[in-house]
């Protein structure tokens, strides 16, 4: 893997470094030697993120970052803006990395590579610029129906809010089900996922919207076809009811979950970037799953932020009893019981089927 730089100069530590964030935790396509936030300086990446050391230092400057780092190959936007927009600070910074000789990887809505002055850099200093959501911006494939061929187990983390945790909650269940011994496969809904090197990867909200339903449904199905997996596990963008950036429906519809588990953060109460808008209660969320899927969430996780870790347990612990769905803290707990559970689930199935097949052949 080549080495990369991360840039979330003042966004390190808030939901807007969810890119950093993921590629902190989990990275198969770079080899993440450092993040760049003046306002963390000295600390490390890992630690401030969840309160695990990963040997991630955080740099007070680009300049302080590639001196300890004068081989690295990549600098990467990690921070995703409302919007989608590139931080005033951010423009001199990706111009001193171009002119290192380093390519510049980007998720924003914003393309680097469509701005005259960083094209023309760019191509006299000889690196790439690399505008992720570009990609996937001409993918034009119509919804078929060949979802229904998909035989494997089909596990969809949506989520209360955005940026809230969704893509890492499955990213654990993916690596659980492995771990039971169950081949998985890891579909990526966003930008952050391709970044961190997932095969099979879209970019959602950067597909014309006539064609949203058919990316899903050809990943999934590229994903089975090509690696007959027990289980596929993915995750939605956005969430159901957030104003701004509505998202799972269209999962739910085209991905045809057989499970879906729902990310909750309950200290939050305004939607991320939009603090005019309550977060509705989280009855409300499990409802409308259990109308759209026909069926109630198989389980819920719980995203810790700005919880104790007694006071995560607690509220899990009283979320599951209220409505016997059960709950867990992926950073604070196995989630092994909700595999478990979908595994048990699915036996079930099976054998209901098989009854069923007996029973015809018997008439």
């Amino acid at each position: 893997m080549e080495k990369a730089l991360i840039l979330a100069e003042g966004r390190y530590n808030t939901s807007d470094g969810k890119t950093a964030h993921g590629l902190v935790r989990y990275s198969q396509r770079y080899q993440i030697v450092g993040v760049v936030d003046s306002t963390l300086a000295g600390r490390d990446a890992g630690e401030v993120l969840d309160g695990v050391y990963r040997g991630i230092p955080i740099y007070g400057s680009f300049e302080e970052a590639i001196t300890e780092n004068p081989d690295v190959k990549y600098l990467i936007i990690g921070v995703a803006t409302p919007g989608g927009y590139l931080p005033s600070v951010y423009r001199e910074i990706v111009k001193k990395a171009i002119k290192r000789g380093l390519n510049i990887v980007s998720g924003l809505h914003y393309f680097l590579s469509s701005e005259s002055e960083f094209a023309r850099l760019a191509k006299r200093y000889k690196v790439q610029l690399i505008d992720v959501r570009k990609i996937f911006r001409e993918l034009k494939i119509p919804f078929s129906g060949k979802i229904e061929e998909v035989n494997a187990i089909k596990v969809a983390v949506l989520g209360t809010d955005g940026a809230i945790g969704k893509r890492t909650t499955a990213i654990m269940l993916h690596e659980a089900f492995n771990r039971f011994g169950k081949k998985s496969i890891f579909i990526a809904m966003g930008q952050t996922g391709w970044m961190q090197g997932f095969k099979y990867a879209i970019v959602m909200d950067s597909i014309v919207n006539d064609f949203v339903a058919g990316a899903i449904e050809d990943v999934i199905w590229r994903a089975w076809k090509e690696e007959n997996p027990d289980v596929i596990v993915t995750h939605g963008e956005g969430s159901l009811l957030h104003p701004a950036y509505p998202g799972g429906f269209e999962l739910i519809a085209s991905g045809r979950p057989d499970y879906i588990v729902l990310q909750h953060a309950p200290a939050r109460k305004y939607f991320d970037d939009f603090p005019q808008y309550e977060i509705p209660p989280l009855e409300k969320y499990i409802q409308l799953i259990e109308l759209l899927s026909g069926k109630k969430p198989i389980a819920i996780t719980i995203n810790s932020e700005n919880l104790s870790k007694e006071d995560a347990f607690k509220i899990a612990r009283e979320i599951e009893s209220t409505y016997g769905i059960l709950t867990k803290v992926p950073l604070y707990e196995s989630i092994d019981e909700i595999v478990k559970l979908i595994l048990e689930e699915r036996m079930k199935i099976k054998q209901m089927e098989v009854e069923a097949s007996v029973e015809s052949q018997v008439l």
